[in-house]
């Protein structure tokens, strides 16, 4: 399971990069979403994965002594998606104001000025 997981990881940051190197404001934005996604699985797999073991100890034992599920990554995986979310949303109302402005989705006509006529 882990080393599927770990291809999945891969393949989305191939992918995130390949994306944010495009000319496209859309392409830019799918590719951080991509790349937000892997780190969200690579977080999650670096928490171990411990299946139907959860992190509560019996009233009798002091300790932990077997392996259970470790909860902050979760917690952190939980509160990145909410975040990532957010920006998501954001970005795509900057993206359409954009476009209506500019009429185009392409960074080089962002960064170069226009010439006017004399």
């Amino acid at each position: 399971m882990e080393l599927l997981l770990i291809l999945v990881i891969g393949l989305l940051y191939a992918g995130g990069v390949y994306m944010i190197l495009r000319r496209s404001m859309v392409k830019l934005l799918l590719g951080i979403m991509l790349l937000g996604s892997a780190t969200n699985i690579l977080i999650f797999v670096l928490g171990a994965i411990v299946k139907g073991k959860p992190p509560i100890i019996d009233s009798s034992a002091d300790v932990m002594d077997r392996s259970y599920a470790d909860p902050v990554p979760q917690a952190l995986i939980l509160t990145a998606i909410v975040i990532s979310f957010a920006l998501t949303a954001f970005a795509i109302v900057l993206l359409k104001r954009v476009y209506a402005l500019v009429e185009t989705d392409d960074l080089d006509n962002l960064n170069t000025p226009e010439e006017e006529d004399i």
